[in-house]
Protein backbone atom coordinates (compact mmCIF):
# COMPACT_ATOMS: atom_id res chain seq x y z
CA UNK A 1 0.00 0.00 0.00
CA UNK A 2 1.32 3.63 -0.89
CA UNK A 3 2.20 5.66 1.39
CA UNK A 4 1.63 8.82 -0.50
CA UNK A 5 -1.88 10.70 0.51
CA UNK A 6 -4.36 10.94 -2.34
CA UNK A 7 -3.98 13.81 -5.00
CA UNK A 8 -7.31 14.61 -3.84
CA UNK A 9 -9.20 15.01 -0.90
CA UNK A 10 -12.92 15.41 -0.33
CA UNK A 11 -15.04 16.73 2.70
CA UNK A 12 -18.57 15.21 2.72
CA UNK A 13 -20.11 18.58 1.76
CA UNK A 14 -17.36 18.70 -1.57
CA UNK A 15 -18.31 15.25 -2.07
CA UNK A 16 -22.48 15.89 -2.33
CA UNK A 17 -21.36 19.11 -4.22
CA UNK A 18 -19.81 16.68 -6.79
CA UNK A 19 -22.12 14.50 -7.43
CA UNK A 20 -24.08 16.75 -9.45
CA UNK A 21 -21.01 15.78 -12.19
CA UNK A 22 -20.31 11.95 -10.78
CA UNK A 23 -23.62 10.75 -10.79
CA UNK A 24 -24.36 10.98 -14.90
CA UNK A 25 -20.84 9.86 -15.11
CA UNK A 26 -21.60 6.86 -12.88
CA UNK A 27 -24.67 6.31 -14.80
CA UNK A 28 -22.74 6.47 -18.01
CA UNK A 29 -19.76 3.75 -16.86
CA UNK A 30 -23.00 1.38 -15.72
CA UNK A 31 -24.58 1.57 -18.82
CA UNK A 32 -21.06 0.97 -20.97
CA UNK A 33 -20.27 -2.28 -18.78
CA UNK A 34 -23.38 -4.04 -19.15
CA UNK A 35 -22.86 -2.84 -22.88
CA UNK A 36 -18.94 -4.80 -22.60
CA UNK A 37 -20.69 -7.34 -21.11
CA UNK A 38 -23.57 -7.65 -23.98
CA UNK A 39 -20.80 -7.69 -26.33
CA UNK A 40 -18.90 -10.67 -24.68
CA UNK A 41 -21.88 -12.76 -24.75
CA UNK A 42 -22.44 -12.33 -28.56
CA UNK A 43 -18.81 -12.85 -28.99
CA UNK A 44 -19.06 -15.79 -26.47
CA UNK A 45 -22.12 -17.10 -28.62
CA UNK A 46 -20.19 -16.74 -31.76
CA UNK A 47 -16.62 -18.97 -30.63
CA UNK A 48 -18.41 -21.60 -29.32
CA UNK A 49 -20.52 -21.75 -32.44
CA UNK A 50 -17.21 -22.08 -34.39
CA UNK A 51 -15.73 -24.30 -32.20
CA UNK A 52 -19.16 -26.64 -32.37
CA UNK A 53 -19.41 -26.92 -35.93
CA UNK A 54 -18.04 -23.63 -37.62
CA UNK A 55 -21.82 -22.29 -37.13
CA UNK A 56 -22.00 -20.14 -40.45
CA UNK A 57 -20.91 -17.25 -39.34
CA UNK A 58 -18.26 -15.30 -41.93
CA UNK A 59 -14.81 -14.09 -40.93
CA UNK A 60 -16.72 -10.43 -41.67
CA UNK A 61 -19.11 -10.81 -38.47
CA UNK A 62 -16.36 -12.38 -36.38
CA UNK A 63 -14.26 -9.33 -36.94
CA UNK A 64 -17.06 -7.23 -36.34
CA UNK A 65 -17.95 -8.84 -33.32
CA UNK A 66 -14.63 -8.24 -31.84
CA UNK A 67 -14.08 -4.66 -33.08
CA UNK A 68 -17.20 -3.88 -30.87
CA UNK A 69 -16.26 -5.40 -28.18
CA UNK A 70 -12.93 -3.15 -28.29
CA UNK A 71 -14.77 0.24 -29.27
CA UNK A 72 -17.42 -0.74 -25.93
CA UNK A 73 -14.16 -1.29 -23.56
CA UNK A 74 -12.24 2.01 -25.03
CA UNK A 75 -15.84 3.43 -24.09
CA UNK A 76 -15.93 2.46 -20.43
CA UNK A 77 -11.71 2.88 -19.98
CA UNK A 78 -12.62 6.28 -20.77
CA UNK A 79 -15.28 6.81 -18.47
CA UNK A 80 -13.43 5.36 -15.62
CA UNK A 81 -10.16 7.70 -16.57
CA UNK A 82 -13.03 10.72 -16.48
CA UNK A 83 -14.24 10.06 -13.07
CA UNK A 84 -10.54 8.82 -11.69
CA UNK A 85 -9.27 12.45 -12.98
CA UNK A 86 -12.19 14.10 -10.54
CA UNK A 87 -10.20 12.18 -8.00
CA UNK A 88 -12.22 9.42 -7.53
CA UNK A 89 -11.66 5.55 -6.83
CA UNK A 90 -14.03 3.44 -9.04
CA UNK A 91 -14.69 0.07 -7.14
CA UNK A 92 -17.53 -1.41 -8.83
CA UNK A 93 -18.73 -0.95 -12.45
CA UNK A 94 -21.77 -3.20 -12.22
CA UNK A 95 -23.20 -1.36 -9.20
CA UNK A 96 -21.10 2.27 -9.39
CA UNK A 97 -19.60 2.02 -6.38
CA UNK A 98 -17.15 5.25 -6.63
CA UNK A 99 -14.60 6.35 -3.14
CA UNK A 100 -13.91 9.82 -2.24
CA UNK A 101 -10.51 10.08 -0.33
CA UNK A 102 -10.89 11.86 2.26
CA UNK A 103 -9.41 12.70 5.71
CA UNK A 104 -11.56 12.05 9.25
CA UNK A 105 -10.17 12.48 12.95
CA UNK A 106 -6.42 13.19 10.93
CA UNK A 107 -6.77 9.56 9.14
CA UNK A 108 -7.29 9.01 5.81
CA UNK A 109 -10.55 7.36 5.01
CA UNK A 110 -12.69 6.79 1.75
CA UNK A 111 -16.26 8.55 1.73
CA UNK A 112 -18.40 5.99 0.00
CA UNK A 113 -20.97 6.34 -2.60
CA UNK A 114 -23.03 4.08 -5.02
CA UNK A 115 -25.36 5.01 -7.96
CA UNK A 116 -28.63 5.08 -6.43
CA UNK A 117 -28.40 6.95 -3.21
CA UNK A 118 -29.43 10.54 -2.43
CA UNK A 119 -26.48 11.70 -0.77
CA UNK A 120 -22.26 10.75 -0.17
CA UNK A 121 -23.75 9.44 3.20
CA UNK A 122 -21.06 6.68 4.26
CA UNK A 123 -17.22 6.54 5.15
CA UNK A 124 -15.03 3.73 5.37
CA UNK A 125 -11.63 2.72 6.60
CA UNK A 126 -9.03 2.35 3.74
CA UNK A 127 -8.66 -1.50 4.27
CA UNK A 128 -12.65 -2.02 5.09
CA UNK A 129 -14.49 -1.28 1.75
CA UNK A 130 -17.76 -1.51 1.55
CA UNK A 131 -18.80 -4.05 4.19
CA UNK A 132 -16.80 -1.70 6.40
CA UNK A 133 -19.26 1.58 5.64
CA UNK A 134 -20.17 3.52 8.42
CA UNK A 135 -22.57 6.64 8.06
CA UNK A 136 -21.16 9.79 8.67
Amino acid sequence: MSSEPPARTFTPAEANEALATVRPLVEHMVAAKRALDEAQERSDVAARSIAGNGGGIAPRELGELHEEFERRAAVLAGIVDEIQELGLLVKDFDSGLVDFPSVRDGEEVLLCWQLGEDEVAFWHGLEDGYAGRQPI
